[in-house]
């Protein structure tokens, strides 16, 4: 890996972090396009960048968080079904679904479909929670299942949370801050645990690709929640959904002729 494709997926992973776009889907096509191979450092590259997208919620949300521990015990609440989910299914996680360009393909198409589909039809009302304060635990736990199918990659955790916390009624602004911060626990467990497997491996000289790749990532993570939240304030989530839908058949024609 040299340093200009440290820097795209370092960017690619800040900025696409909290966009329902999938951001792991888009560092494995992109390491596709490079030709980086399947190696586990990769694998855990990919997994500790978002070390850096972590920090940058926590910089922006963590005052917010500390005045207000009921919403920390919601966010423990959302996160509990990813992590017995992860946890179980971790092997066939890092093992299959990884490892399957055409998995993370249709998951970026489909999931494209069904954001256009649910915003077409979805209709936000007056009496859906408008701040995430007023989240219940019930709510959050279902916004926690939703989160799980994010276990594969592709679908992305941010929509699958968006999506579940707007059908249960809570407003967009409400659940794509809700979204922020539960990626927080959601992020650093997967990331911690990846590492309590695999760091022993590392050389001296790829823990500084990570240190670059966190740094990047955490400025690029900064970009991509304020670019959200402007965006939301005037548009739905229909763009992203035609995003989706273009780059799986651009990179389903790339592995095609590769």
């Amino acid at each position: 890996m040299d340093i200009i494709q440290l820097f795209i997926l370092s960017v690619l992973e800040g900025f696409t972090e909290f966009l329902p776009i999938s951001s792991t889907a888009h560092l494995i096509l992109a390491s596709q396009l490079f030709q980086l191979g399947e190696s586990d450092f990769l694998k855990s590259f990919m997994i500790a960048i978002q070390f850096g997208a972590i920090l940058a919620v926590v910089f922006l949300y963590a005052r917010r968080l500390l005045k207000d521990w009921e919403m920390g015990k919601k966010i423990l609440v959302a996160f509990l079904p990813t992590a017995v989910i992860g946890f179980l299914l971790y092997k066939i996680i890092r093992g299959v679904l990884f490892e399957s360009p055409l998995v993370i393909i249709i998951a970026l198409f489909v999931g494209g479909i069904i954001l256009i589909i649910f915003e077409l039809l979805f209709k936000e009302k007056e009496t859906h929670i408008a701040d995430m304060k007023d989240i219940t635990y019930a709510q959050a736990f279902a916004v926690g299942c939703a989160q799980s199918l994010a276990i594969i990659p592709g679908v992305s955790r941010a929509a699958a949370t968006i999506m579940g916390g707007m059908f249960v009624g809570i407003k967009r602004v409400a659940i794509v801050e809700f979204s922020f911060v539960l990626a927080v626990p959601t992020m650093a467990a997967a990331a911690g645990y990846d590492f309590f497997k695999n760091a022993g491996g590392f050389t001296a000289s790829q823990f500084h690709l990570l240190a670059a790749g966190f740094i990047i990532s955490f400025f690029a993570a900064l970009l991509g929640v304020k670019f959200l939240l402007n965006l939301i304030q005037r548009y739905s989530f229909v763009g992203f959904g035609v995003y989706r839908i273009v780059v799986a058949v651009i990179f389903f024609i790339f592995l095609i002729y590769k």
